[in-house]
């Protein structure tokens, strides 16, 4: 279902997170490729204040041991936490902030923010799937460890990257849930008050 004539719009209106991907991945090659047009996101004054941390393999086991150490989890020998599996590849995203009088931390990790979106729209519009997955010990100790994090760096989460099932993509080109009423999103400044 076509949304918008557009066709970068109508490609932002049809993305959706796939919870479940498959194993083929895009290369670190592909990655700095679609990163060339991520590198645009708004940023006040160029700071670039994120970096990614591209996770796989052996990678994956050491951030399920993190998470694990992070809830004081012991599992049975040749167990492990099942989530960091659930892709081949785990992008994690960090905000990493630097000192700017003009420029608030807030302000550097919305752009952060941003680059992981507009990242996931460059992997949706290449073909893959991703899934912007967080949780509550993403910044414990044990996993900011894991990542090498510096003190003032914030770990925004991971995308998990794959590629999608054919039948799941041809019921995703077919859906028909329509975009987003936008007027419910949309106001105006307040008439007639009076201002402090």
């Amino acid at each position: 279902m076509k949304f918008i004539d557009d066709p970068v719009l109508d490609a932002i209106a049809h993305r959706r997170s796939v919870s479940k991907v498959g194993p083929n991945t895009p290369s670190d090659q592909e990655i700095r490729t679609l990163l060339a047009a991520v590198t645009h996101v708004a940023d006040h004054k160029s700071l670039r204040p994120w970096r990614l941390i591209l996770l796989r393999g052996e990678d994956r086991l050491t951030l399920a041991r993190a998470l694990d150490a992070a809830q004081g989890i012991e599992r049975p020998e040749g167990e492990v936490n099942p989530k960091p599996f659930r892709a081949e590849l785990l992008i994690a995203l960090v905000a990493s902030p630097v000192e700017h009088e003009k420029v608030p931390t807030w302000e550097q990790h919305a752009t952060a923010a941003g680059v992981g979106h507009l990242l996931e729209l460059a992997l949706w519009q290449a073909g893959w799937g991703v899934m912007w997955r967080t949780g509550i010990f993403a910044n414990a100790p044990q996993v900011r460890r894991a990542h090498g994090l510096g003190e003032n760096e914030l770990l925004m989460g991971w995308l998990y990257v794959g590629d999608i099932d054919a039948s799941h993509r041809q019921r995703l080109d077919e859906s028909h849930r329509p975009p987003l009423n936008p007027d419910q999103f949309i106001g105006h400044m307040p008439q007639g008050r009076e201002r402090g």
